[in-house]
C-alpha cells in the first residue's frame, strides 16, 4: 500500500470516528454522569406532578392491553417526591408536568436530574425535557440521539447509553439523568433562575413517518417500540432538585418534626456540614446542645409543656431559629 494510499486511510478513519460522539456511559462506569437516588446533592423534590397519557401504539390506536388503548400504570402521584421505584407510565408521546415548592435555579454543574425505572444499563426508555418559569412558554433541552436509526429497534430492544444525551431515561432504575440549565442559558422568554414547571414527553421511539420525534440535530430519536402495555412508554419515577431558590440561604432547608413535639423530635438538614443545635427556653436558657449532620432525632420527653426555639448554627457562623411547641 502506498503511503499516499496509507494516509487516505487515516484521514477517513480520523473522520469516521470523529463523527460517534461520545456521551456518558451508563452509571457506575468511569465517566458517568448518573446521579444515585440517595446522594447528598438533592435537596428537594417535585411537588407534584399531572400526567397526560398516551396511546400504548401511537401507530394504531385500536391496540388495547386489558381493553384499554392508553398506558395506565401508576398513579400520578408516584412521581412526586424522592425516588422510590414507584412510577407512572406516560405512553407514547404522554407527557408529565411536574411543579415544585421553590423554584429551580441555575447553578455551576447539574440543576436536577430525573428518573426513570430501566432495569439494567441497556433496556434504556427515552423522554424530552423542557422547562418553564411562567408556565406558558415551554424550553426544551437541545437532545442528541446518535442510535443508528435505519431500524427499529424492537419492543425489547437495547441501546448504547454513550449515543445518549440530554434525554431522560439515560440511566438504569435508582440513577437519575442529570439536566444543566446552562444548556438552554441563549433560550428566550425563559427565566433560568425561576423555573418553576418541568415537562416531560415519551418520545414515542418509532422511527416511521409520522410518528417520528426527531433530536436538536434532526436525527431520529429510536428506542424501544412499540410497547404495547399498560407500561409502555417513559416510566417516570421522580425529579430530584440540586439548586433552588431557597438554597440561597442553605439553612432554609432545614425541617423539624413533628411539630409540636410530645416526646421525639426529628431534625434533616439539607447539607453535609455539621449543625449545631441550641434549644433555649421561654425565659431565654438555653437547656440543650447538640448537632446534626443529614439527620438526627433528639429526646425531648423530659421538657416541660411550653414554647422553646431550638438555633441552628453551620460553621460558616451562618444561623437561624425555629419555634417548636412540646406537649
Amino acid at each position: 500500500m502506498t503511503l499516499m494510499r496509507l494516509l487516505f486511510c487515516f484521514i477517513v478513519l480520523l473522520n469516521s470516528t470523529g463523527t460517534f460522539a461520545q456521551f456518558p456511559p451508563p452509571a457506575g462506569t468511569p465517566g458517568t454522569s448518573a446521579m444515585y437516588k440517595d446522594s447528598s446533592a438533592f435537596i428537594g423534590w417535585a411537588s407534584n406532578c399531572t400526567v397526560e397519557r398516551g396511546f400504548i401504539n401511537i401507530a394504531d390506536t385500536t391496540v388495547t392491553y386489558v381493553g384499554v388503548n392508553k398506558a395506565t400504570y401508576g398513579s400520578d402521584f408516584y412521581a412526586s417526591g424522592p425516588a422510590d421505584e414507584l412510577v407512572v407510565s406516560l405512553g407514547d408521546h404522554g407527557a408529565a408536568l411536574l411543579t415544585f415548592d421553590s423554584p429551580i435555579v441555575d447553578r455551576p454543574g447539574p440543576d436536577f436530574a430525573i428518573f426513570e425505572n430501566a432495569f439494567g444499563d441497556t433496556f434504556l426508555e427515552l423522554a424530552f425535557v423542557e422547562v418553564s418559569s411562567d408556565g406558558q412558554r415551554f424550553v426544551r433541552f437541545p437532545a442528541v440521539s446518535l442510535t443508528r436509526d435505519s431500524i427499529q429497534i424492537p419492543t425489547f430492544g437495547t441501546l448504547d447509553a454513550t449515543k445518549i444525551n440530554n434525554l431522560a431515561g439515560k440511566y438504569s432504575l435508582t440513577y437519575g439523568t442529570p439536566f444543566d440549565l446552562e444548556d438552554i442559558k441563549d433560550s428566550t422568554g425563559i427565566a433560568l433562575n425561576n423555573i418553576t414547571r418541568i415537562r416531560i414527553v415519551d418520545v414515542v421511539g418509532c422511527i416511521k413517518s409520522p410518528f417520528i420525534s426527531f433530536d436538536s440535530q434532526g436525527h431520529k430519536v429510536n428506542d424501544p417500540w412499540p410497547t404495547p402495555f399498560d407500561t409502555g412508554g417513559f416510566d417516570l419515577d421522580a425529579v430530584g432538585v440540586i439548586h433552588n431558590a431557597a438554597d440561597v440561604n442553605p439553612l432554609t432547608g432545614i425541617g423539624i418534626f413533628p411539630n409540636p413535639v410530645v416526646d421525639y423530635l426529628t431534625i434533616t438538614s439539607p447539607h453535609m456540614d455539621q449543625l449545631e443545635i441550641k434549644i433555649t427556653d421561654a425565659a431565654g436558657r438555653v437547656i440543650f446542645r447538640g448537632s446534626v449532620i443529614r439527620k438526627a432525632r433528639f429526646d425531648l420527653s423530659s421538657f416541660a409543656s411550653g414554647f422553646y426555639v431550638i438555633s441552628f448554627t453551620l460553621k460558616s457562623g451562618l444561623s437561624t431559629s425555629k419555634k417548636i411547641v412540646k406537649y
